[in-house]
């Protein structure tokens, strides 16, 4: 497998912000409705928003997904809501206003938060500031 790189993580966050999004939408369990189907006329249905039909993700898709999900583990809290709404393709100027700070300093976040994860997938351990050695908690 080649090496992972900042944009390589950005773009399979991008997938799995997609992918996310063509799943099912999730319903309680146990309530159905015995009425049958009403089939409206076209001049009722004017002012209806149109539904929405997605199809439903591949299951490769869907685990590329839950493989980068498990990845935000990585990151603190902070970090992974600016990851996952620039995944979501939310403007900087929304991220901004809600992390209090400048375009660029989101940007730099962004950049740091998705090099940890590029390491730590890269396998360089000592790079992180997340990573602590297993003999350093077990003595």
């Amino acid at each position: 497998m080649a090496e992972w790189t900042v944009e390589r993580v950005a773009e399979r966050f991008r997938e799995a912000a997609i992918t996310a999004h063509r799943l099912p939408s999730v319903r309680v369990q146990g309530y159905f409705n015995t009425w049958p189907a009403i089939r409206r006329m076209p001049w009722e249905t004017l002012g209806a928003e149109p539904t929405i039909r997605r199809f439903p993700p591949s299951l490769e898709a869907i685990e590329r997904m839950l493989e980068t999900m498990r990845w935000v583990l990585w990151l603190e809290e902070e970090e992974r809501h600016l990851v996952w709404m620039r995944a979501e393709r939310h403007r900087w100027r929304d991220i901004c206003a809600r992390f209090g700070c400048d375009r660029t300093t989101a940007w730099r976040r962004w950049q740091r938060a998705l090099s940890i994860v590029a390491d730590r997938l890269n396998g360089e351990q000592g790079t992180s500031r997340h990573m602590v050695p297993l003999s350093g908690i077990l003595h």
